[in-house]
């Protein structure tokens, strides 16, 4: 198996099991009456959006990291996507489960730093690659945002 398939696949399984995690951590979104009695932002994406966008931004992730992986060899890379698939896993079940909606959208802002930081760190070197970036920082953004809005509207 080539390097960059063999590490595309790691990180396929790396960054979906960190979105299974962080969702079995978080409990059943279904039965959380404190999340159905928030006032949540009026630019709430549907639900079936989360799930399309996060599979859309794993695989371009993955894909990413895979590429930056066989290219550039650099401790920090690894370091980096540690933090970040922490950061990930863990805003689920600091919202939904512990309520503690200051402290995940400090997680969200830290995440927001780590993709950032790959994006600007390894941009020149990766080139178009890095782009695919892009989805994850948008998505971030307006994770950060209807975060923010159920801090200050509750």
């Amino acid at each position: 198996m080539r390097p960059p398939l063999k590490f595309f696949l790691l990180f396929l399984l790396f960054n979906f099991g960190g979105l299974a995690l962080g969702s079995y951590l978080q409990g059943s979104i279904a039965d959380n009456e404190w999340y159905a009695s928030l006032n949540r932002a009026p630019w709430m994406p549907p639900g079936w959006a989360f799930g399309a966008a996060w599979f859309s931004i794993m695989l371009a992730y993955s894909y990413y990291l895979s590429q930056l992986t066989v290219t550039i060899s650099h401790r920090f890379i690894s370091f980096l996507f540690v933090v970040s698939w922490v950061f990930n896993v863990a805003w689920s079940p600091l919202f939904f489960r512990f309520h503690a909606t200051q402290f995940a959208l400090v997680v969200l802002a830290l995440l927001f730093l780590c993709i950032l930081t790959f994006f600007l760190l390894f941009g020149r070197k990766m080139r178009v690659l890095s782009f695919l970036l892009l989805p994850y920082l948008v998505w971030l953004g307006i994770a950060f945002s209807l975060n923010w809005y159920v801090i200050f509207n509750n």
